[in-house]
């Protein structure tokens, strides 16, 4: 069960990630988390979490540990020599399986969304994925799978497929709760992973330097 302060600090969490997903990150006052989460103390937030941008750390990273974990699985699952589906899949499933473990309706895949209309969040999210070794290596691998195409084209196309990702699933996490449909989070991985696959190994008719510079900020 934990302490009452892990159960308070649990709360605060859970009630940060549904206003943030709803509203927006900058829309929702400490006070307003803390009423949601059903504690009395208006300052619990800083009492709990130190800051503000502490809370919202934390709450981006609150199941980075589960991800390692089940990512570093498929990983050592991979054949020796994987083909661009499976490295793809080593990105997108650690996601799908976190969402498909959280109970309905859930607000991850919307308040991860959200994060990227907050300028002081983007390089703390970038951060989070470059500084994850296993990240880095699946991109570099998937990257190299394709090495015949422009490098433009390449850094471009990793730029969107981290936007789509997040996206699809926000869109069908909403769905999910909008239509009460039962989720086929395993389905709804191999959808997005071949549709990635796709994209990214895509016939090349343009090879402008369009997104090559916003690459490295987002793609998990």
């Amino acid at each position: 069960m934990g302490t009452y302060g892990d159960q308070a600090r649990r709360a605060l969490l859970d009630s940060a990630e549904e206003l943030f997903a709803t509203f927006g990150v900058d829309a929702v006052s400490n006070r307003r988390i803390a009423e949601h989460a059903g504690n009395a103390n208006h300052s619990a937030v800083n009492y709990h979490f130190g800051s503000r941008d502490a809370l919202v750390r934390a709450t981006m990273m609150r199941y980075s540990d589960d991800a390692h974990r089940r990512r570093r699985e498929l990983i050592e699952m991979l054949g020796p020599e994987p083909d661009l589906r499976d490295l793809l899949s080593c990105l997108v499933v650690p996601l799908t399986d976190q969402l498909a473990s959280l109970p309905v309706p859930s607000w991850r895949a919307r308040f991860l969304r959200q994060l990227r209309t907050v300028p002081s969040m983007i390089e703390t999210v970038a951060a989070s994925t470059t500084t994850d070794r296993d990240i880095a290596e699946l991109i570099e691998r998937a990257r190299a799978s394709v090495a015949d195409l422009p490098e433009t084209v390449i850094s471009g196309r990793s730029w969107l497929l981290g936007h789509m990702v997040i996206d699809a699933c926000a869109e069908y996490e909403e769905r999910v709760d909008r239509e009460h449909v039962e989720p086929d989070w395993t389905g709804f991985a191999y959808f997005l992973v071949d549709a990635c696959a796709g994209m990214l190994a895509a016939p090349v008719t343009s090879a402008g330097d369009f997104l090559s510079s916003r690459a490295e900020s987002t793609w998990a």
